[in-house]
């Protein structure tokens, strides 16, 4: 599988390609399935839905990976955190703000996961399935917060004035989120991707401490799963030299990140970082930076072409599968 292949460092013809949020609104086909369920947690939770929706982006657009159809936040609903979708709203998260209160899950705890993986996985053997979960501090913040928000302040003001009891929570959330990956890697998922996409919202003293959970929590990973692990955040490139020592095999990254100049002197792979953009440019500016891109990546293997965020709703399917025809028509040998 090509992908594979590439984060492996193996010879490859052409770049992998596949897009972080691939799935969703931008296609008719999406928004067809996704009104047969009433809220979006229950369509996550509908495993025939799900995996019908993880395989449109390869029907549709001829990506080199699937990933799975769910949400980051599914994990925190067995912790005892109540969690619902409002329609235009985005995510609510209620809880008592105890951190004692929370349990510890295993993977049968959200066994439609798990069963998602394997209905893509019996659909599809031509490209690997990616697994995922929310980063630790991205979870966080989510539950603290109750919603996503501009700055995150209440989060922040729980991990300076509530040391104590963050640390406990990001030690369980690492402890819940190997255990919901072991699932899905149990299930057939071949690869996994960890999303920190509030990680623009710490501190860069802070970053120092979280990246030392973050060095276990991957390090566990590596161990207990035996498969690769992307890592994925958002924020400032100078983060990269605080995290480049956390044992992944690729960091996916977004355009603030001199990738191309971390490719020079690290030897991982490195996944990303078009701007999503450029999608929104007539379709000869978006070919243009998307082989723009390409012909200055700095090596021949340990790259795969991703967005450096997800999809939005108002993009063109016919400008996404543009992109996906750009990168694969562009050949390495």
């Amino acid at each position: 599988m090509l992908l594979l292949k590439s984060l492996e460092g193996e010879k490859i013809e052409r770049f992998p390609v596949w897009l972080m949020r691939q799935a969703g609104r931008y296609m008719p086909q999406y928004r067809q399935l996704r009104e047969k369920e009433k809220d979006f947690l229950s369509f996550c939770k509908n495993v025939d839905l799900a995996v019908k929706v993880s395989l449109l982006p390869l029907e549709l657009l001829g990506v080199d990976a699937v990933i799975i159809f769910s949400d980051i936040l599914v994990p925190l609903e067995p912790m005892g955190i109540k969690v619902r979708f409002e329609e235009g709203e985005g995510p609510k998260l209620e809880w008592d703000q105890r951190v004692d209160g929370l349990k510890r899950i295993t993977s049968k705890d959200t066994e439609f996961v798990n069963e998602i993986v394997k209905g893509v996985k019996a659909t599809q053997k031509e490209v690997p399935v990616i697994g995922f979960c929310g980063a630790p501090w991205t979870l966080f913040a989510y539950a603290v917060e109750g919603k996503g928000n501009t700055d995150f302040k209440k989060a922040k003001l729980f991990m300076w004035q509530r040391e104590e009891e963050y640390r406990k929570f990001l030690r369980l959330l690492s402890d819940n989120l190997v255990e919901y990956l072991k699932g899905q890697v149990g299930a057939g998922a071949d690869l996994v991707q960890v999303f920190d996409s509030w990680l623009m919202h710490m501190s860069y003293e802070n970053l120092k401490d979280y990246a030392l959970l973050l060095k276990d929590f991957f390090h566990r990973l590596k161990q207990e799963l035996n498969v690769p692990v992307i890592y994925f955040y958002r924020g400032s490139g100078e983060y990269l030299e605080v995290l480049k020592d956390l044992p992944v095999s690729a960091f996916s990254v977004d355009w603030t990140v001199d990738m191309l100049g971390w490719m020079e002197r690290d030897a991982r792979a490195f996944q990303g970082n078009l701007d999503p953009s450029v999608l929104y440019c007539e379709e000869e500016v978006l070919q243009r930076k998307v082989v723009e891109l390409l012909e200055k990546i700095p090596r021949r293997t340990k790259y795969v072409f991703n967005l450096g965020h997800g999809l939005s709703p108002d993009m063109e399917l016919s400008k996404v599968r543009l992109l996906v025809d750009t990168v694969k028509s562009y050949r390495l040998v």
